[in-house]
This record gives C-alpha cells, structure tokens and sequence, in this order.
C-alpha cells in the first residue's frame, strides 16, 4: 500500500474500506448495504467528506471503482478540492434527501484518484489554516466587526478559503472579504454557523465522558427546549442542562418521547390520596419504573410512603368514590407501627468499669531492686 493512503485508509487507525470498523472522521456513516451485489452498480452518487463536519455529494461519471476511505479530487468553484469517500451505494440517495438537496446544480464530478502531487498540496494548503485563522481573528478586531472566526479551511488545491464564524447579528463583513483576499492572496468564502455547528467542528469530550455528538453523528439539529427537562423531572439547573456549546444539551430529546408515553400511566401530581390514618402528598415519582412516593407534609420529606403507579390509580378511584383505604399499601392493609430502636435496653452500662477493674488486677506491681551495698 502507497504511503499516502496509510494515513487516510486502514482498519487500525483511518477510515476502514469495509462497512464496519474504526474510524476517526466525524459522522460516519454505517453502511448497513455494503455486503448487498451490486449495491455500488445501483447509482454513480457518492458521498466525500472534507475537513471535519463538511461533506458533500457527488458524481462518479468516470466509473472508477471507489471504496470507502478512498483519497479522491473532486470538483470544486473555482479548481478541484481533495477529499475522502465516506460512503457509496443506495444509502447516498437517502444521505442527500437528509441534506435537502434538490437541485441537480449542487451535485457536481469526482475527476480522479488523487495523485502524490494532490496530496502535497493538499497537505500544503492544510498548514496554512490555523496562521491563517489567528491571522483573520486580528484583522476582524482591527475592523471592529461582532463576529468570532472559529474555523477556517483551505481548498485541496489551495485556491479558496472558507471562514466559518459566529455573530449574534448581522455582519457587514465586505471590507473584511477585500482585507483578507489582499492577506492570503486567495479566493474567500464567509459561511455562518451556530454555536453547535461550530463544537461540532471543534469536537471534544462531553460531561457524560464520550465525544460530542454533534462531532460524530448529529447531522441536523433539532430545537431543545426546557419542556424536554420538565417532561423528564430534571432539575432546571443551566449549569448542567448546557452543553459545549452553552446551549441545551441536544441529548434531552433523546428519550423524550419514551417519558412522555410512560408519564401517561402516572398519577397526576396536584392530586391528593387520601387513607383512613392521613393524607398524602406528591414528592416524587421516577417515571420510567412506575413509582411515586407520596409524604403527609405538603413541602417535606415527612413519613414517605412509595408505592407503584398502579396502586396510586387504584387509591384515586376510590377516593373518587368516597372510600379509604386503610393505607397506601398494595394490600389495603394497615401500616405496621416501627418501634423505635433503644440501643440501651439489653446493654449492661456498667461493663466498662468491670472491664477496668479486670484490667487493674492483671497488672503486676513492678518492685524496684534493693540497692547494692
């Protein structure tokens, strides 16, 4: 194998040519129809990924045989960009509906294999990204522009660079554009993004102590608000509901839903149950096991009774009917009375003066020896 493809390619530590195996390009995709005959022959639409989060789609009019971790140049406004295939097959017509693109316009060629020279110049364009991010940031200030330039990425060849950035407003960034394009003596391209399009970008570890998910398989971002954290009895602490980013964290939705259909087993929160001996008080429930616990005191802890989610709906009902149960035990059953524990009931409070008298009486008395005359 050509050196060149060792660093993209390979089970161990690049892009895997099978469908399955490690990989460390962000949000990658399972092809679950690679080992499916002609899954390849289906369509000519590839799927190529470039720096980070950016992938894009395109055509294979030459019919080269490519595979997954392929290094390939591919069409780009102005010159050719150089990229790695990420997946090919069927699932790229379903990959491209989820990118909403309609127009046939957006799909544009893959040209060939990249060659040694690609990839020098590739690596080339890649070296400059980071001087020229710090560099951009000073001249974004100098201008007195509200924006924060979080990414910037060169074109394979190294004829274009796009400025990913952060504004909470609109920008008036043309003078910015000439200043820069006199800089870098390149074409530019400026292209917002939001705060989690950029931790995407960025990558790094969650506080669950696994990688970002908006950095390896979040491809769109659906809106999170405080009711997902209501729904699922999470405390409205913005410390801990943001992520990376200082939004919601986009992990709230994810079980949503299931707390939604096993809340509708529960009993409602402002009802109160009512037993022969006292009333009871919501104070908490975890939803997904189906139990409540249920206090005498309205705003504490005070002789909690849990009980399930089933035996609460029964107690209600009858309430409704003007019955009480003799308690909230699935039995109807009274409550057995606790004693109260005396740790000094069978205990002897003198054997600690016999064990020092025992002690006393095991000792010797040292005598001194008579002095010598």
């Amino acid at each position: 194998m050509d050196t060149k493809f060792k660093i993209w390619q390979g089970c161990d530590r690049g892009l895997c040519r099978n469908a399955v195996g490690r990989q460390d390009r962000q949000l990658n995709t399972y092809d679950w129809l690679a080992d499916v005959p002609d899954n390849n022959n289906d369509t000519d639409l590839v799927e190529v990924q470039f720096k980070n989060t950016r992938k894009g789609y395109y055509h294979n009019v030459n019919n080269l045989e490519l595979k997954k971790g392929d290094i390939v140049a591919v069409e780009a406004s102005p010159g050719h960009d150089i990229g790695v295939v990420t997946l090919t097959g069927r699932l790229v017509r379903l990959q491209i509906k989820k990118a909403n693109i309609k127009s046939p316009d957006d799909i544009k060629r893959i040209y060939r294999i990249a060659r040694q020279t690609d990839i020098d110049r590739y690596h080339e364009a890649k070296a400059r990204e980071h001087a020229t991010m710090i560099e951009s940031r000073q001249i974004a200030k100098g201008l007195g522009l509200k924006m924060k330039i979080g990414d910037v990425e060169y074109q394979g060849d190294g004829n274009k660079a796009i400025f990913y950035y952060i504004a909470d407003e609109r920008v008036d960034f043309r003078q910015l554009i000439k200043d820069l394009a006199a800089a870098f003596h390149v074409r530019i391209e400026m292209k917002q993004i939001g705060a989690r399009q950029e931790a995407g970008r960025i990558g790094g570890t969650g506080p669950c102590g696994r990688e970002l998910c908006c950095a390896t398989w979040i491809k769109s971002f659906s809106s999170v608000s405080t009711m997902a954290a209501r729904v699922q009895d999470i405390s409205l602490n913005p410390t801990k509901l943001a992520g990376m980013c200082a939004k919601l964290k986009c992990c709230m939705n994810y079980e949503v839903d299931n707390y939604m259909e096993a809340s509708r087993k529960m009993p409602p929160k402002e009802v109160v149950l009512q037993t022969m001996d006292n009333d009871y008080y919501h104070f908490k429930a975890d939803i997904l096991a189906g139990i409540v616990t249920y206090s005498t005191d309205k705003r504490l802890a005070a002789n909690l009774e849990t009980i399930s989610a089933k035996r609460a709906q029964e107690v209600i009902a009858m309430n409704k009917r003007g019955e009480k149960p003799m308690s909230l035990q699935e039995d109807g059953k009274a409550k057995p009375v606790k004693k109260p524990i005396d740790l000094l009931a069978d205990a002897d409070i003198s054997r600690f003066d016999k064990a020092k008298k025992k002690k006393k009486k095991n000792k010797k008395k040292v005598v001194p020896p008579a002095p010598q005359k």
